[in-house]
């Protein structure tokens, strides 16, 4: 297999991302008010405590995980994937795909290039918005990386 030509994508939909935390995070709310308002016996406040702070720390992770969404551009260049918001300048990287439900992706990015803004990167990818471009970030996600040797050099 060949790996796939140079391309660009334009994130800039995330409403299964968000309906998804919305409604990991309700659960988890309902859950824990579910328990603290269904005991036969009184509730100690140490308990109330753990509940109020598992609430809280539910509420502040969707909310962090929610607000993932800036628009981004992702692009393919034959030998690497770059990551950067529109009209800044991109950061070199490894891209891999985490999670595929064939009209959404979750894809893992991280930078190969050491510096103070790499770190891993979650990209939540849905086919809305990118209908015209979906079957070829598809084929760029999955497709075989080019050698980083030449193959002149190899010798049995």
């Amino acid at each position: 297999m060949r790996p796939a030509p140079a391309c660009q994508f334009s994130l800039q939909r995330f409403g299964v991302w968000r309906t998804l935390v919305l409604g990991l995070a309700a659960l988890g709310l309902a859950s824990v008010a579910g328990w603290t308002f269904t005991r036969d016996r009184p509730v100690d406040t140490l308990l109330i405590f753990a509940a109020a702070l598992s609430a809280l720390s539910i509420v502040v992770l969707g909310a962090s995980l929610i607000h993932h969404a800036s628009a981004t551009h992702l692009r393919w260049d034959g030998l690497a994937w770059h990551l950067g918001p529109i009209g800044d300048a991109a950061t070199a990287g490894e891209l891999q795909v985490v999670l595929d439900l064939g009209p959404w992706m979750l894809l893992r990015f991280g930078a190969t290039l050491p510096d103070a803004r790499a770190r891993t990167l979650w990209l939540p990818v849905q086919r809305r918005g990118l209908e015209a471009e979906w079957h070829a970030l598809r084929c760029a996600v999955y497709s075989p990386r080019p050698a980083l040797h030449d193959d002149a050099e190899i010798r049995p």
